[in-house]
């Protein structure tokens, strides 16, 4: 029977392609990526998808990270039942032990996913009011030292915009091939738990 993939809306193009590679019986679900700008809203986000689908499939699986919830979400699916992937966050799943190997080199990192190249202007500019107060900028930004793209595709035109945002920040920008990484092999292993 199909697997519901409740995810992070951040992992959405990343997740359908690995669920392709494996040939997985699988449907995604999303959770709208603009939750981790307001991360009290993840548990019940994620709580209201599954209430909605619960009957549709014999299992689900929770493809999100923590990401600022402080343990509520993992204790909203303790509660209802539901697994889901290992990690903290993308950038750790993306990145796995290197993570927090740049973290210890330099705390002061910002970093991108494809996801976020994608939709910086919405993502980050809309929703943090960049783009009606541009002086916010300095205060949001004034304690990074660097910017860490872990891109997952290898695309020219993700490079040139991470490299436009750099410039936007004011921030020099390194670029770290990442692939799916820990997300795929994590994932991988739940689908092989049936």
């Amino acid at each position: 029977m199909t697997t519901g993939l409740i995810i992070c809306g951040a992992l959405g193009r990343e997740v359908l392609d690995i669920v392709r590679r494996h040939g997985w019986d699988a449907e995604i679900i999303g959770v709208p990526a603009i939750d981790h700008v307001f991360p009290d809203r993840i548990a019940p986000h994620v709580e209201s998808r599954f209430r909605e689908l619960q009957e549709r499939y014999e299992r689900v699986v929770v493809v999100y990270g923590d990401c600022g919830s402080r343990g509520a979400l993992d204790e909203t699916l303790e509660r209802i039942g539901v697994e889901r992937i290992a990690g903290p966050h993308c950038y750790e799943m993306y990145a796995g032990d290197r993570f927090q190997e740049m973290m210890d080199v330099e705390p002061g990192t910002f970093f991108l996913t494809d996801f976020m190249v994608r939709t910086f202007n919405g993502l980050i500019l809309k929703s943090m009011g960049l783009d009606r107060y541009p002086g916010l900028r300095e205060d949001y930004f004034r304690n990074y030292k660097r910017i860490v793209y872990l891109a997952q595709n290898d695309l020219p035109e993700y490079r040139q915009k991470a490299q436009r945002i750099a410039e936007y920040l004011d921030l020099p920008l390194e670029v770290r091939q990442t692939g799916y990484g820990m997300l795929e092999q994590r994932l991988v292993h739940l689908m092989e738990q049936k």
